[in-house]
């Protein structure tokens, strides 16, 4: 008995730390993103089942519409309201809505590095002023560190539906005001002001 619970403390402690192997939840960047959220940020790592977007406005600084892929459902249209862009020390943290028009969007993998991977790890940074692209950060250095950012399993959003998400950045340099959005299914939305 003393053994079990041990070994279940051991357990617990080592996925904590992120020892524990895992999935790896899409690739990282070979761009710019800080090593470890340690580094990076005073929020605690996000672990796979962290899906709870931080708070945020709700007034849209920039937004895109879309057609998007729905599987066999064909086509569904949607739209992504950015919300926050802001700087926090060496992080740049990004808050945004995606809101079905029409059809039924798929969110579940259509933010993520691959098929099986329902994160927000796709979508990047790109600042037009020094031609540098920012990939979501990373909880860690290893194949098996996630991405510090917003889990997408299962949502599947109906006409009128919405979903909160969130993604942290290494911060561009300061003279960097406005930056580029670039994500899947939905493209790029320029100029977005960072605050």
């Amino acid at each position: 008995m003393r053994k079990t619970i041990a070994l279940a403390v051991a357990a617990v402690a080592l996925a904590g730390c992120g020892a524990l192997p895992g999935r790896q939840v899409g690739g990282g960047g070979e761009e710019k993103q800080p090593q470890t959220v340690a580094e990076s940020t005073t929020e605690p790592p996000a672990t796979a089942k962290a899906t709870e977007a931080p708070p945020q406005e709700t007034r849209a600084i920039a937004s895109r519409e879309a057609d998007v892929y729905a599987g066999d459902n064909g086509k569904a249209r949607a739209r992504v309201d950015i919300t926050a862009l802001k700087r926090q020390g060496r992080t740049l943290s990004l808050n945004w809505t995606v809101t079905a028009l029409e059809g039924k969007v798929n969110v579940h993998n259509g933010l993520g590095t691959g098929p099986l991977d329902m994160t927000v790890s796709a979508v990047s940074l790109i600042d037009p002023v020094n031609a540098k692209r920012y990939r979501v950060a990373r909880n860690g250095t290893d194949q098996n560190a996630q991405c510090v950012c917003s889990g997408t399993q299962g949502q599947f959003l109906d006409k009128g539906q919405t979903s909160t998400l969130y993604a942290v950045f290494a911060a561009p340099p300061a003279d960097v005001t406005k930056i580029n959005i670039e994500m899947p299914m939905i493209g790029v939305l320029t100029d977005v002001p960072i605050s």
